[in-house]
């Protein structure tokens, strides 16, 4: 299969998605989907929360936005010349994560765009939207079935794994696929590095860096550093906008839980009835949580990111990661910092 036929395929992807996205009811056969694809994927957007709570609708259509952002044609175009394709294809298992909507979308993409086959192990929480979007590209292109796998069962037949979970499933990712070339992702977190001449307007968008998805991403910041003197009131006032997780139950209980645990222990804390902030000088901070530090010279802190560097997704601020895209990474925003592409054309 050509490097051309597969870059059509995700140049298709994206047009549907955008018709999905902006369409409640069926566009026409423009979309790339009939009338019964087009509304049954709806329908499995729709029912997503009653399967998984934390995908709300909202959030499944951010995922997806995302992945329309990640595959738009001059970028994608630009990124897959930088790469030579296999010639001899190499199958992958990819074990994806299932904290947020087809979150190892970037790892299928850059897979297929280095020439070499996916066998996907799809997260029991995040099964349904992955598998749909892999069926219109096998339907598209009857091709594809070679290049794209779902496995079922054990994972069997493969060249090389890349392996996304938690800290406790590095030790059985370990056990089971060191044998192999390997690509193992731990969990890891991100901060904001703040100097106190941020507007308003960037503290609003900060917001979304921090609750876009609850929270629940690598790339949700969960640390802030501050300025010493910085007015914390600001972040609440600039935050009012994510109040309404509150009312979402499975945050509101996390919420409950963590907020109970500090009273009883007597932990201080600052609090607007919908998010916690507390002073810790801990990067990960609990859903519902924000950590944040003061800090008097720059210079340390600087310092302590290239540290902690190991540990962290991105880092949110004036001459880093703009503020409000952190949960928008562009397709050359690779996870850990390990350009998946160059990894892949060394197997």
């Amino acid at each position: 299969m050509e490097k051309t036929a597969i870059i059509q395929i995700f140049e298709q992807l994206r047009k549907t998605l955008q018709f999905v996205i902006q369409n409640e009811s069926w566009p026409g056969y423009e979309c790339g989907l009939t009338e019964e694809e087009f509304l049954d994927f709806k329908k499995t957007i729709n029912k997503e929360v009653q399967l998984n709570p934390w995908f709300t609708k909202e959030n499944c259509y951010k995922a997806l936005s995302g992945i329309v952002h990640l595959i738009e044609k001059e970028s994608l175009e630009s990124f897959s010349n930088k790469y030579p394709f296999a010639e001899k294809p190499k199958t992958v298992a990819l074990i994806m994560a299932g904290n947020l909507p087809f979150v190892g979308f970037h790892d299928l993409l850059c897979t297929l765009l280095t020439g070499n086959c996916a066998l996907c192990k799809l997260s029991s929480s995040d099964a349904r939207i992955p598998l749909k979007i892999i069926e219109w590209m096998q339907q598209w292109n009857p091709e594809m079935k070679e290049r794209i796998r779902i496995s079922a069962g054990p994972i069997k037949d493969y060249d090389a794994v890349i392996a996304t979970g938690s800290n406790n499933s590095i030790a059985q990712f370990e056990t089971y696929f060191s044998h192999v070339p390997h690509l193992f992702r731990k969990n890891r977190t991100s901060v904001a590095l703040l100097d106190g001449t941020e507007s308003n307007e960037e503290l609003e968008a900060l917001a979304s860096d921090c609750f876009d998805f609850f929270g629940m991403g690598c790339r949700n910041v969960s640390k802030l550093f501050v300025p010493e003197g910085f007015n914390l009131n600001r972040i609440f006032e600039n935050f009012l906008g994510q109040t309404h997780l509150i009312q979402h139950h499975k945050y509101g209980n996390n919420y409950d839980y963590n907020r109970t645990v500090y009273l009883m222990n007597q932990i201080p804390f600052l609090d607007n009835n919908a998010f916690m902030l507390k002073e810790d000088e801990g990067l990960h901070a609990p859903l519902s949580v924000i950590f944040y530090e003061y800090y008097t010279d720059k210079k340390d802190v600087l310092n302590r990111l290239e540290a902690l560097k190991d540990e962290l997704q991105a880092v949110v601020g004036h001459g880093y990661i703009p503020f409000g895209k952190a949960q928008a990474p562009d397709i050359t925003d690779f996870a850990d910092g390990v350009d998946t592409c160059v990894w892949l054309n060394t197997l």
